[in-house]
This record gives structure tokens, sequence and C-alpha cells, in this order.
């Protein structure tokens, strides 16, 4: 018996299934790190607390890279990973996740470009933009430093 009661922890196969199956598809995985959550958001009927610990156990493994930031796990899957959840989960070699597909380019027909639209006429924007302002401070305008508070204070 451990003293971490987080420790080794069993996980139903149907649970660690769902789990797997939810981070082929995507790639990424993201759980908040709250332990009593009952339900993971994005997976049905699992508990954080077991998304958490499969995900950890992949991450020892270096099946997945675990990031954490503001309360949050982020983990992502990694070519090993890859490899071990398509064996894990019997799946063919054309199944791949989300973030490995690649998205395909719009087609773009020459001479359509978008030009940004010209937002107001030169002569407005020119008035804005004066000459820099020439002006003197004049006579009897030097500056005058006068005690204050702190440092600048006079001794008393």
């Amino acid at each position: 018996f451990s003293g971490n009661k987080l420790g080794n922890m069993l996980i139903p196969k149907k649970n660690r299934n769902s789990i797997y199956e939810y981070l082929f598809s995507e790639g990424v995985a993201v759980a908040k790190k709250d332990f009593n959550l009952k339900s993971h958001p994005n997976i049905q009927n699992v508990s954080n607390l077991e998304v958490i610990k499969a995900l950890k156990s992949l991450t020892s493994r270096g099946y997945v890279k675990e990031q954490f930031a503001w309360r949050h796990y982020y983990w992502y899957l990694t070519n090993e990973g890859q490899t071990y959840l398509r064996e894990y989960l019997n799946l063919p070699e054309g199944i791949v996740p989300a973030t490995v597909k690649t998205k395909p380019r719009e087609v773009r027909v020459p001479g359509m470009e978008r030009r940004a639209p010209a937002y107001g006429k030169t002569e407005e924007r020119d008035s804005y933009r004066t000459s820099e302002k020439v002006t003197e401070a004049g006579p009897g305008a030097a500056p005058v430093f006068r005690g204050g508070f702190g440092r600048g204070a006079a001794p008393q």
C-alpha cells in the first residue's frame, strides 16, 4: 500500500478505451486539474481523475508530451504514441489523428485577389499630420523646482 491514494489506479477497460480513442482522434487532450470532477467535459461517462491518470501513464511511457498551465493539463500525442494507440485500438494505418491531417488548400483564381478598401481620403489624413509645433516658453517661464515630500523635500 502506497501513501499516495491517487497512485496506482485501476481504470475500467471501457473507460481506458474511450480515453485512448478520444486522444487518438483529436491528437491532443485537455483536462482541468480537478480530481473531484465527476465527468470529463469531452469524454462521456469518464471521470476527470481517470483521464488525468491514464494520460500521465502515457506520459511516463513517452507516448504523449505533457504541459501544465493555469490549472489545466495539456497532452500532445507523439509519433510513438500514435503507433502504440493504433496497435492498442486495432486501427488501420490510414486513420490518423486530427492534428496530423492536412487541410485542403482553397483554390485561388488569379486576378481575383482581395484588396483592402481605402479608408478615408489622403487629404483627411494629412490634416492630422501637421508639422511639429515650434513654440518657446517665453520670458519668465524658466522651470521652477519646489520642494516636495520624500527625498525631494528640503531638510527640516
